[in-house]
């Protein structure tokens, strides 16, 4: 987990927050989406994320790792065994947080985390991106040493002129 920041934590101290985002994490686990406060939510991205990331290598040394922080063993497995499998191919960006609008009571931001879990779909550049990206990069690259050798040619003696104008000795 990220180190607490300095100042006044999420409702007490550091082992308090630490206790209440473990808690939240595990809920997010469980039920895939949570209703918090934004606060809540900003403070709980980095270590869901990284519990994720623990479940993505899926060794002994991870999953202790995710049991020394989520203390119930029912939500560590369903974290290896059906959410590790479906974010395998994400390199990160594991949740989303949906703004819902203020809370009635005392007007806080509410926020709706959930976990992205839709596969992965790389960008495939089509047809005629890449052809027009190759015509307009082969021009510059072919035009440009052309017009040096072109300059090059026209200040240079022509190969017939040097040849002509060099002395000829006959052997004896």
């Amino acid at each position: 987990m990220p180190t607490p920041t300095k100042g006044a934590r999420l409702g007490g101290g550091p082992a308090h927050e630490r206790l209440m985002l473990a808690n939240l994490a595990a809920s997010l686990f469980t039920h895939k989406s949570i209703k918090t406060t934004e606060t809540r939510a900003k403070r709980l991205r980095p270590v869901a994320e990284r519990l994720i990331t623990f479940a993505k290598k899926g060794d002994l040394h991870a999953r202790r790792r995710v049991l020394a922080t989520i203390g119930d063993k029912t939500v560590v497995h369903e974290l290896f065994t059906e959410i590790a499998p479906q974010v395998a191919l994400r390199e990160g960006g594991y949740t989303r947080i949906t703004k819902l609008g203020f809370r009635k009571g005392d007007n806080a931001s509410m926020v709706q985390m959930e976990l992205v879990l839709e596969p992965v779909t790389p960008k495939v550049k089509s047809a005629k991106t890449s052809a027009a990206a190759a015509a307009a990069v082969a021009p510059v690259v072919v035009e440009a040493p052309a017009e040096t050798e072109t300059e090059a040619v026209v200040d240079a003696p022509a190969v017939d002129e040097v040849v002509a104008e060099a002395p000829v000795e006959e052997a004896k």
